[in-house]
């Protein structure tokens, strides 16, 4: 069940928004082992002013296409998912929409299931904790 909040600059397409959403959901899907209609993106889409970020930090050169991933998701995930979901995520970004690994940043963060509420007030209760 991630939340993901994809910031980016002006720039980007409305049909590029929507290759990302696709890329992130499919490699969600496989990677990171979440349900096929779980889906839950932002994009917050910034003028240059409002998105600042340097270029080389622990990076060889990030350009204008530079694109932050931000991901909360309830269910923690091995080490081998998180390198495979970072891996496929940038080699997919790269050959279908011509980002470089070097304009991509992800930050993943977990939580509890009972830190989600997904409708009707209530809080969410896997079956296996209920």
């Amino acid at each position: 069940m991630p939340f993901t909040r994809i910031s980016l600059r002006q720039h980007h397409m409305e049909n590029h928004l929507c290759q990302l959403s696709a890329i992130l959901q499919q490699t969600l899907f496989e990677e990171f082992a979440v349900p096929e209609h779980d889906c839950f993106q932002i994009f917050e889409i910034l003028p240059d002013s409002q998105f600042i970020f340097n270029r080389r930090y622990l990076s060889r050169m990030r350009s204008e296409k530079f694109i932050l991933f931000h991901m909360v998701a309830g269910k923690p995930r091995s080490r081998e998912q998180k390198k495979n979901f970072y891996r496929v995520l940038s080699e997919r970004l790269f050959t279908q929409c011509g980002i470089p690994s070097d304009d991509l940043m992800v930050i993943m963060q977990f939580n509890s299931a009972d830190e989600w509420s997904f409708s009707g007030g209530k809080m969410y209760c896997p079956e296996e904790l209920c």
